[in-house]
């Protein structure tokens, strides 16, 4: 999917932007309105972090796994991670435990991708989510990026809808390179 819109509320599988004449310096296009502000996260137990320190990842694998995700080693998570270039998390204060968890990967400048948007089954409804959703977008928008794609399971696409993602934008169709229809 691709995110589309106005960038004052950020949402798509795809987010393209409007490339506007850049200067140097990007401007800001921050969201000051999230839905659940950084105060009331605190105040409901929760904490944001954008790096991996800190990060257990034997617990954020029990979250892939919770969400229908294969367990993956965590040597290639930690290397995963390494090689990302946008991450949020939240932690729930009680347990030190991660409970939600994106992250986005691309060249910096014109296309990011978003992976690995998961929030513990047992925390969903709460709207972490959307929390994390939208202020991932909100840091790729205030880099400059104006394409943003990212990976869904069918089932979700719908709660990626109203935070501005769109399938198949202007006839746009995403591949997969697979290993099964290759000929030797």
């Amino acid at each position: 999917m691709l995110l589309h819109g106005n960038f004052t509320t950020p949402l798509r599988c795809f987010l393209r932007h409007p490339t506007p004449h850049r200067t140097a310096t990007p401007t800001p296009l921050a969201i000051t309105n999230y839905s659940i502000s950084d105060q009331e996260l605190t105040s409901r137990g929760f904490t944001l972090h954008r790096t991996i320190t800190h990060l257990n990842l034997d617990d954020l694998n029990s979250i892939f796994v919770a969400v229908g995700f294969p367990r993956r080693h965590p040597d290639k998570i930690r290397t995963a991670l390494e090689h990302t270039d946008s991450l949020l998390w939240a932690q729930y204060e009680k347990t030190q435990k991660p409970v939600a968890f994106a992250r986005a990967t691309g060249d910096g400048v014109f296309n990011a991708i978003i992976w690995d948007v998961v929030v513990d089954p047992s925390f969903q409804g709460l709207g972490l989510g959307k929390v994390l959703m939208e202020r991932l977008v909100d840091e790729l928008v205030n880099k400059g990026i104006n394409n943003i794609a990212l990976y869904s399971e069918p089932r979700v696409l719908g709660f990626y809808r109203p935070l501005g993602f769109v399938a198949d934008p202007d006839g746009i169709r995403g591949m997969v390179y697979s290993r099964k229809g290759k000929k030797r």
